[in-house]
């Protein structure tokens, strides 16, 4: 029987002193223990783990028994007597064994442990592994963030719940699992708390320095890619929940505003390795960049911040911190990015955002940023909503500024669409110019000739593309309208009038051909598909065409005729603007010269 099995290991182990314990005799005692409970005998090992005359042998071998005993923790259900003696013997040994040998029999069963496990394991060995961590005297702080280290190393393996339905069913145990986590860490927390207070001694420091690591890694996971909004029919919202507590564990170690405003504070491991060390970097982008976006957009631990900031330095600070959230491309991280500079971008005054910033990288890469995913995004809501940021970083700089960014944004977009939505902008800058009374000199005189020789032109001549180039071409002409009927050529204030002889060659002689051969090329393609209908019908009504460079999808004759069709509405509302434009200058030239 295991239990006599048992038994007689102890009595052999009574007799002899700590020092004379063999390796034998660790081996008999984990296989008889482990007998035991796999024989349910769980409640007679208690007994003898209990018994205060076996107390060195436990606290040399219990250790040995914890692989087994969570084994069996998980074999027996919720209600079964059986598991309470086994969690009754897993108390025992976090306060009779060597906490030495028992912390990295701990840690290995969680490092061990994986799958829909991971959480259950965790939750189980946390109390003792306190209960072991406080004991330690020798490499408290290592220790300490090594668990930790370990526990968020296992958690990283899970998916991160983020619809409301998935926060709700927690599935794997993480939501819990997170907010159990903080609460193994919150002695730690205390002690460093106390004994900053008293002194600052370099061991205090050493674990003042793992927790902001784990700080640092809870930020980049769960809480990064963690939905984080509140959430009607959640009392209390897990993952805000862990938020909370992570702002207070910084707050609380005088860590929050030095990270929140020192972005590169703390020490960096010396990593040999050159792509270790840009890995630790980037997590440390990650995770600073969350931080920002539970400060500035969840308000969390708002209530401590200094308000002795502008906003312009508040949006300075956060600008590396958006760079890095706008260039992933997860939904719930790209969303926390343009949440983050929006947010910013209201604390402002219109106009109030001094151009010399830009003279900055990063203000030049963000609105880049935005430009690919109003672009490129496959998510509508996202693309919108860059776009109207796009406008609020507009509305915010000042006119050198905005000027500035015009010319770079049409250097860079590639996207006709882009370039005319910032052609747009230039026109209603113009338009605030000339109406206004105070001198604009960035869009007036020799400022506004040299912008316009980037909007009135065309990427390659007549050969363009006019169908693709549409949407900025279009915009060109407008603007050049608005220009001809604003500006008498007597007052010349925009310097259109004298720039006019190079906009007719580059622009609208170009224009005019480009338009002449692409109308020809469609009204032939449109002739030819008709002519050939019948003949597509008898054979195979589904054809491919190329409109604009792209493949379009397989489709009939009469929809590939539907589509030249409205290639040609566009050509025809090109010319029709075209020759407005042309109208007004030949006017406007002529009354000139009678009036001379």
């Amino acid at each position: 029987m295991a239990v006599d099995e048992l038994q007689a290991i102890i009595q052999r182990c009574q007799i002899l002193e700590e020092a004379d314990f063999k390796g034998e005799d660790f081996n008999l005692f984990q296989v008889a223990g482990q007998k035991c409970l796999e024989d349910g005998y769980a409640a007679q090992l208690l007994e003898v783990i209990q018994n205060e005359k076996n107390k060195v042998i436990i606290k040399n071998m219990g250790w040995n028994l914890i692989s087994p005993l969570v084994r069996c923790i998980f074999m027996y259900k919720q209600e079964d007597d059986k598991r309470e003696h086994c969690l009754r013997i897993l108390d025992q040994l976090a306060q009779l064994c060597n906490p030495k040998e028992l912390f990295l029999g701990l840690l290995e069963q969680i490092e061990q442990t994986s799958g829909d496990q991971v959480c259950q394991t965790v939750m189980l060995l946390l109390q003792p592994l306190q209960t072991v961590l406080l004991k330690l005297e020798n490499k408290k702080a290592y220790s300490v963030g090594l668990s930790l280290a370990m526990i968020m190393n296992q958690l990283t393996s899970l998916p991160v719940p983020y619809t409301k339905q998935q926060i709700q069913e927690d599935k794997l145990g993480l939501c819990q699992c997170c907010n159990a986590v903080v609460d193994f860490a919150k002695p730690f927390v205390n002690e460093v708390v106390k004994n900053t207070e008293k002194s600052s001694e370099y061991n205090d420091m050493e674990l003042k320095e793992e927790l902001i690591k784990f700080c640092m890694k809870s930020l980049k996971y769960p809480l990064l890619t963690a939905q984080l909004e509140q959430l009607e029919g959640i009392e209390e919202h897990p993952f805000r929940h862990f938020a909370t507590e992570i702002i207070d564990i910084l707050w609380n170690i005088r860590e929050l505003i030095p990270l929140v405003f020192v972005p590169h504070k703390g020490k960096s491991l010396p990593w040999e390795n050159q792509e270790f060390a840009d890995i630790e970097q980037k997590n440390s982008a990650d995770s600073l960049a969350c931080l920002s976006y539970l400060m500035f957009v969840q308000h969390f631990g708002v209530e401590r911040f200094p308000m002795v900031f502008s906003p312009s330095y508040l949006l300075l600070c956060n600008m590396t911190h958006i760079e890095v959230l706008l260039k992933r491309t997860e939904e719930s991280v790209l969303s926390k990015g343009l949440d983050l500079f929006e947010s910013c971008l209201l604390r402002m005054e219109d106009n109030s955002l001094l151009h010399p910033y830009l003279e900055l990288r990063v203000f030049i890469n963000v609105p880049q940023d935005l430009v690919k995913i109003m672009t490129l995004c496959p998510m509508e809501n996202m693309r919108k909503k860059s776009l109207s940021i796009l406008q609020l970083f507009i509305d915010k700089s000042d006119t050198e500024g905005k000027y500035t960014l015009f010319r770079c944004l049409l250097k860079t977009s590639n996207h006709a669409g882009v370039e005319g939505y910032i052609i747009k902008n230039i026109k209603d800058q113009i338009h605030l110019a000339l109406t206004k009374e105070y001198d604009n000199v960035w869009f007036t005189g020799h400022h506004l000739i040299s912008l316009l020789d980037l909007v009135l032109s065309l990427p390659e001549g007549a050969e363009t593309d006019l169908l693709q180039n549409s949407d900025r071409i279009m915009a060109s002409l407008n603007l050049l309208r608005y220009l001809v009927i604003k500006d008498c050529e007597s007052d010349n204030q925009t310097g259109v009038w004298t720039t006019l002889g190079k906009i007719k060659q580059s622009f609208l002689k170009p224009l005019r051909v480009g338009l002449n051969m692409s109308k020809a090329h469609y009204e032939a393609e449109i002739k030819n598909k008709k002519e050939n209908r019948k003949e597509a019908h008898s054979s195979n009504p589904v054809c491919s065409v190329t409109v604009s460079g792209e493949k379009m999808p397989a489709m009939t004759t009469g929809m590939q005729l539907q589509v030249l069709h409205s290639a040609l509405f566009t050509f025809d509302l090109i010319e029709s603007v075209l020759a407005r434009v042309e109208e007004l200058i030949e006017g406007k030239t002529k009354a000139v010269m009678d009036e001379n």
